[in-house]
Parts: structure tokens; C-alpha cells; sequence
């Protein structure tokens, strides 16, 4: 091959692999977000079905501030199988490409260069290391905007942004913007 299609396809292979790296870094990022919600319930009944939900999600109460109005629960959250696997695979198609590359550009080092695609469990260790956190889920019960809506409760809530998903989903509750 010639030099400006080998110089041009490692260009854009290194750009790939910054774009793998990144992608393998925000697999754990923090991903926590305020919001608040509403249901069609009582005060009393709506913290009794928010105890009852995170309990159920293994998650353990650990402060309640009764002045105000707060409740704050912590549980483990378990790395993915699943996702510490594909993140390896997807490491090993990118560092081996980046190998080809790499032999194709200095064939004497051809062995050193394909031996890259070993370092891809590091991936998958890493997320594995990283994923597996302690995460806090704090709840405030706030006063009624509208009265006119009957009896209804407000509460914001600030946790993982899937674990609001489910939150929204298990006990009808509507966001508030």
C-alpha cells in the first residue's frame, strides 16, 4: 500500500480508539439527576409506597430528618456481566484493528502489534472495578403546587437516572417540569 492510504487509515483509526476510550471511561460515570414528581396520593401513603419500592430493590434506609420531610436510602449496585463482556469484545475489535494497522505500517514488529488485542479484558476489569458503587437515592417531600389538582403530593427525588425511570414507572408518578 501506499503512504498516504496507510497515513490516512491510521489517522482514523487512532480517532477510533479515542472515541473506544471514551466510550469505555463514560460506561461508569456518575449518572445522578434531580427530579421532581407527582402522584395523585396522600403525603402518608405516597412515603409508605416509596419505603415499600426501594426496600424491595434491596435498598436500605438510612436517614430520615422528619423536619424536613426527608428520607434517604443507600444500596449496592451490582456491575453488569453483560456490559464488562461487551466492552472487552468491543476493546479487542478496536485494539486489534489498531494492530493491522500498526503491521501494516512496520512489518517486522507484526507479532508485538497483534499481541495489542491482549490488553482488552483490561476493559471489562475496568468497568467491573468501577461499576460496582454504593449509591444514595434522597427523597423530599415538598408542599402541593396546585390544590386544584385534589389531593396530591410532590416529591423530589435525586438518584441514578435509570432508577428514576423505574421509580416513574412502578408507582405512576408524573414529572413536574
Amino acid at each position: 500500500m501506499n503512504a498516504p492510504i496507510l497515513s490516512s487509515t491510521f489517522f482514523l483509526t487512532l480517532l477510533l480508539m479515542v472515541g473506544l476510550f471514551f466510550f469505555i471511561r463514560a460506561s461508569v460515570k456518575d449518572r445522578t439527576q434531580q427530579v421532581k414528581l407527582m402522584a395523585q396520593l396522600p403525603k402518608i401513603s405516597l412515603l409508605e409506597q416509596l419505603q415499600t419500592y426501594f426496600t424491595q430493590r434491596a435498598y436500605d434506609l438510612t436517614a430520615v430528618d422528619p423536619q424536613e420531610e426527608t428520607m434517604t436510602f443507600e444500596g449496592f449496585v451490582r456491575p453488569s456481566w453483560f456490559l464488562a463482556i461487551f466492552l472487552s469484545i468491543l476493546a479487542a475489535v478496536g485494539l486489534l484493528c489498531l494492530g493491522f494497522v500498526l503491521c501494516f505500517i512496520y512489518p517486522p514488529l507484526t507479532p508485538l502489534f497483534l499481541g495489542i488485542g491482549l490488553l482488552s479484558p483490561l476493559a471489562g476489569v475496568f468497568y467491573w472495578k468501577k461499576a460496582g458503587r454504593r449509591e444514595k437515592i434522597c427523597l423530599t417531600l415538598e408542599n402541593t403546587p396546585d390544590s386544584a389538582l385534589g389531593e396530591c403530593s410532590v416529591v423530589t427525588v435525586i438518584a441514578h437516572r435509570d432508577e428514576l425511570i423505574q421509580l416513574q414507572q412502578a408507582l405512576a408518578l408524573r414529572p413536574i417540569s
